[in-house]
């Protein structure tokens, strides 16, 4: 390893550049308009796999975004790890909150700062350093690697499943690796064994055909703002417990030796606030913060749009309200239940007074995996020597839909360790 560690610490400033480059690309996968900068996101990506020395890279199309293949297989009769990955990012709004421009990479304290730095291109970028620098040092790798990028990620891997699902000689390998979470914390590597599902939502309401003046029309028809605040409402009780009847009903409860383990955890309440800026912290009546981000389901409201909310004042009675809504789910939890749970919900706590559209939008199943397994604990130890430590163990509260579909269609474990900050 002395000759590919030192090619890493030589080459350090042409991959800053190189990174840099990587991350100015907007590749905002949720705005069409900049379907284009995704394409050329995607190009930079398989440019990038070539000349590190993957053979076979290619672009997949799919009816989205493209799907960015690679594979080194010079390795006969050792493991083949399949990496995952995505380059594409999320919107920036607002822009105003960004004390640098989120696609021009900024280095503040020693820190990278650029949407993407951490989700996921700096990831990614991270795992072509390391195969750049065995194949420049050695010629070889230890391990065979087939390499996944998609473009799609933070909209659902909604074409993914089905590019899995029709590959899978393809993808045909031993364990899937993906680095999309986060450590524990500066200077505690971890290992993730758990992430949480999705559910989202769209809620249209109709209360007229137009917008009426308050003053005229006032207490002759429902305003859908207020309608739609009365709706959401119901969605949680005081204790923070969600309402919908039948939510729980496959939620997989923590072991208690996993409770235990998660309070010997380096983690300060206190400090979590203070960073968050949250004047107190809230959630479900009967478990702790870390209980709650990452193994109990949640019910949060995405954003809310209706009526008029410019500068000054206008009496006016909106035709229509609109939330955006989410659900976290928790092993066991079918996201197409839960789905159909909500509806069901929504349409009856939702009064004749309006007309009410729920639209979903995109999901993706919770994930489970026991860390005992041989390459998770392999894992483990290549992570106690990089960083002088062995890591710790948690689960993780966001999403990463294909992890539990690349385990049930490719029959294979994920182990998840990433090397971004939460912040």
């Amino acid at each position: 390893m002395i000759k590919v560690i030192d090619f890493i610490h030589t080459n350090r400033d042409r991959y800053l550049s190189e990174l840099k480059q990587f991350l100015a690309i907007p590749s905002i996968s949720a705005l069409p308009d900049h379907a284009p900068d995704v394409l050329r996101c995607a190009e930079w990506a398989a440019a990038e796999m070539s000349r590190i020395g993957l053979q076979s890279v290619r672009l997949e199309k799919t009816p989205g975004h493209p799907i960015v293949y690679g594979e080194w297989l010079g390795a006969p009769g050792a493991p083949t790890i399949l990496f995952y990955g995505h380059y594409d990012v999320q919107p920036v709004d607002p822009l105003e909150l960004w004390e640098s421009p989120p696609f021009e990479a900024t280095i503040r304290d020693g820190e990278i700062f650029a949407r993407g730095s951490a989700d996921d291109k700096g990831q990614v970028f991270m795992h072509f350093k390391a195969i750049e620098a065995h194949l420049k040092q050695q010629g070889t790798l230890p391990v065979n690697i087939k390499v996944v990028i998609e473009g799609e990620e933070e909209v659902g891997s909604v074409n993914l499943d089905n590019f899995v699902k029709a590959n899978h000689e393809l993808l045909k390998a031993d364990v899937v690796v993906i680095s999309d979470s986060a450590m524990f914390d500066r200077g505690v590597p971890s290992i993730c064994y758990s992430l949480r599902g999705l559910v989202y939502f769209q809620i249209d309401l109709r209360g007229t055909k137009s917008d009426l003046h308050s003053g005229i029309f006032g207490g002759a028809v429902a305003n859908p703002n207020f309608v739609l605040a009365q709706m959401l409402s119901q969605m949680k009780d005081k204790s923070g417990r969600v309402k919908i009847t039948g939510f729980y009903d496959d939620v997989r409860e923590l072991s208690q030796e996993e409770r235990d383990a998660w309070k010997k955890l380096p983690f300060n309440e206190k400090q979590y606030k203070k960073e968050l800026g949250a004047p107190k912290l809230h959630g479900e009546t009967g478990y702790t913060t870390l209980e709650r981000v990452w193994g109990r389901p949640t019910f949060e409201v995405n954003g809310i749009q209706g009526g008029f909310t410019g500068e000054g004042a206008k009496t006016v009675i909106p035709a229509v309200a609109m939330a955006k809504v989410s659900m976290r789910l928790v092993p066991n939890q079918d996201p197409d239940k839960i789905a159909q749970l909500f509806e069901a919900y929504v349409q009856e706590i939702a009064p004749p007074t309006v007309e009410v559209k729920v639209t979903r939008m995109h999901g993706g199943k919770p994930w489970l995996t026991e860390y005992n397994n041989p390459f998770v604990q392999a894992a483990g130890r290549a992570i106690e020597q990089g960083f002088g430590k062995p890591p710790v163990f948690c689960r993780e509260g966001g999403s990463i839909p294909v992890v539990q579909t690349f385990q049930d269609e490719l029959q294979v474990p994920a182990v998840l360790f990433g090397v971004g900050l939460p912040d």
